[in-house]
């Protein structure tokens, strides 16, 4: 599958191919939603998801992920190197660093802003010193680097079908609504790392500081005042959902099913907090593998009903089993045999 995608991409050189084969296997390992909507794409994008992917996972585990027991200046040094590079791939057209030969190859074909890249290393170095956020104001703002971004390098890749600028804010606010779930269903995790994304205005109107929030922590005792600011927090995280949603009618109908199943499969992990009692200080609160099968064949049955709209173009009625996909069925069928049901949807696609 990945030499089909980087073929009908055009990329050719095995050093390149073999860049965005590592990328392709980082979004595979680490982001199972984000991998499995990027299944939606056009198989010439997604090599060019897979480097954005790739180069964003890159940076965000020297912040979280590199040897135990290294300080804030180990990381910051290698951080530092890693933007280094970034900046002479950028410049220069790639190095020895497959992520950021990737990245690099992927902006010159889809004219990306590098500015976007830079604000989101800002971002990175700030997760190094800046443990909590007094208001909401404050997190948006780091988040305009840590995710608003993301949405807008997609754009190029996507496609529109209005003009960019149009369509921008409505890309940089999913890639927020995207990070607020995952800030909610990580608030544990990021705890153990020493930060609290979680506005402290907002854990002040229930009661609720840093100290509670490690004593629950340890403890694994629930508290109502928690319970009372996470609910908060999803509300303002469903919010930020419905600020961004028309902005899907504005790509091109080929990539709508990759970012309304992303959308979906992102916004399910709310409904999970929800359902496991927002628990996330004590447990990693997940979307059951059904329901990804379930939304992953709607999203397969969406992209074969646009491509076949586009390879017919405007006024023509496709064939009557293109009409009649069966979703209902790949539904059904996903919910005894979630892999079969996508296998089977992949074969209409």
């Amino acid at each position: 599958m990945t030499d089909r995608e980087l073929d009908a991409a055009g990329i050719t050189d095995p050093v390149l191919r073999a860049a965005y084969h590592h990328c392709r296997a980082l979004n595979a390992r680490h982001g199972r939603t984000y991998f499995l909507a990027t299944r939606l794409l056009p198989p010439e994008r997604r090599p060019a998801v897979h480097a954005l992917y790739g180069f964003a996972r890159w940076a965000d585990d020297i912040v979280d992920s590199l040897t135990p027991g290294a300080g804030t200046d180990a990381r910051r040094r290698t951080l530092t190197r890693f933007q280094d590079d970034l900046e002479e791939g950028l410049r220069r057209g790639g190095n020895g660093r497959p992520v950021v030969r990737a990245l690099a190859d992927t902006a010159r074909r889809y004219a990306i802003d590098h500015a976007h890249f830079r604000d989101f290393m800002t971002a990175m170095r700030s997760d190094l010193v800046v443990a909590s956020y007094p208001t909401y104001a404050d997190l948006r703002a780091y988040m305009h680097g840590s995710a608003a971004v993301i949405g807008l390098e997609m754009l190029p890749v996507l496609g529109t079908v209005a003009p960019r600028e149009e369509a921008a804010p409505y890309a940089a606010a999913l890639g927020v609504a995207f990070q607020l779930s995952n800030f909610l269903r990580d608030v544990g995790e990021d705890l153990d790392r020493g930060r609290v994304y979680l506005p402290a205005d907002l854990l002040a109107g229930h009661g609720v500081d840093r100290e509670l929030l490690v004593w629950s922590r340890a403890t694994g005792r629930t508290d109502r005042r928690i319970t009372a600011a996470l609910r908060e927090f999803e509300a303002l995280t469903r919010e930020a959902y419905r600020t961004a949603m028309p902005g899907v009618g504005l790509l091109e109908p080929v990539a709508r099913p990759c970012v309304r199943t992303a959308a979906v499969l992102y916004g399910g992990i709310l409904d999970a907090v929800a359902r496991d009692g927002y628990t996330v200080l004590h447990r990693r609160s997940v979307v059951p593998r059904r329901r990804r099968a379930v939304v992953a064949a709607d999203g397969l049955v969406r992209v074969a009903a646009a491509r076949l709209r586009t390879r017919s173009g405007p006024g023509h009625r496709p064939p009557p089993r293109a009409r009649t996909l069966p979703t209902a069925a790949f539904a059904a069928a996903a919910a005894v045999a979630p892999a079969a049901a996508v296998r089977r949807a992949e074969e209409v696609v």
